[in-house]
C-alpha cells in the first residue's frame, strides 16, 4: 500500500511530468530522423535529464483551522486553570477543574466541533469570558463578602456545566449514532436465528 502510494505521488510529480515532456521531445526527434538507431537511448536520457533537473515538489503542510483555534482555546483554558490553587476554596476549584475536563474533552473532537458555530462559540466563551468572568467576580469580592458569594459562584459552575454537557453530547451524537449501527449491523451479520443448523 505505502509502495503504491509512493508510485502514484512520483507519477504526478513535476519531475516526472518533466522527464515525459523530454521522452516526447525525443520520440519527436526519432520520427524527424534526428536520433537514428540510438534512438531508445535518446528518449531515455532525455526523460532522465528532465527528471534530474526539475525542481523536486515542494511538501506543503496544511494546519486544520479547527486545529489551529482548539489549540488556542486549551492554551488559555489550561492558563485559566493554572491560577485557580490558592485563590478558590477547594470545592470550587474541584469544579471548575471537571468543568476543564470536560472542555478538554470536546476540545478533542476539533474537526466536528468546528463544523458546529454554535457549539465552538459556546465553548470559547466559556473559556474566555464565562468561566473567567465567574472566578474574577468572587476573587475580586472581599474576603468577608466571599462566604455569601460561595454558593453564587458554585451555581454559576454548575449552570457552566449544564451548559457544556450540551455540547458535549452534539459533539459526540455522531460517534453514538455509529456506534448503534455498528451494533445492528453485527447483530444482523453474526446474531444467528434458532432456524440455523
Amino acid at each position: 500500500m505505502a509502495t503504491s502510494n509512493r508510485v502514484l505521488t512520483y507519477l504526478g510529480s513535476t519531475r516526472n511530468i518533466t522527464g515525459s515532456i523530454l521522452a516526447l521531445i525525443g520520440v519527436g526527434l526519432v520520427f524527424a530522423g534526428v536520433a537514428g538507431a540510438f534512438w531508445p537511448i535518446v528518449v531515455a536520457g532525455l526523460y532522465g535529464i528532465g527528471a534530474l533537473l526539475a525542481p523536486a515538489d515542494r511538501t506543503r503542510v496544511v494546519l486544520s483551522h479547527a486545529e489551529v483555534e482548539t489549540t488556542e482555546l486549551r492554551r488559555d483554558l489550561e492558563a485559566l486553570l493554572a491560577g485557580l490553587p490558592g485563590a478558590y476554596p477547594e470545592d470550587v476549584r474541584r469544579r471548575a477543574h471537571e468543568l476543564g475536563g470536560l472542555l478538554r474533552e470536546v476540545l478533542d473532537r476539533a474537526e466536528v466541533l468546528t463544523t458546529a458555530p454554535d457549539q465552538l462559540h459556546i465553548v470559547s466563551q466559556t473559556i474566555r469570558d464565562y468561566l473567567p468572568t465567574s472566578l474574577n467576580a468572587y476573587r475580586n469580592l472581599p474576603p468577608s463578602r466571599r462566604p455569601a458569594a460561595h454558593a453564587e459562584l458554585l451555581g454559576q459552575l454548575d449552570l457552566l456545566r449544564a451548559g457544556l454537557a450540551r455540547v458535549a453530547d452534539a459533539v459526540y451524537q455522531g460517534d453514538e449514532q455509529a456506534l448503534r449501527a455498528q451494533s445492528r449491523f453485527l447483530r444482523e451479520r453474526f446474531g444467528g436465528s434458532e432456524l440455523d443448523l
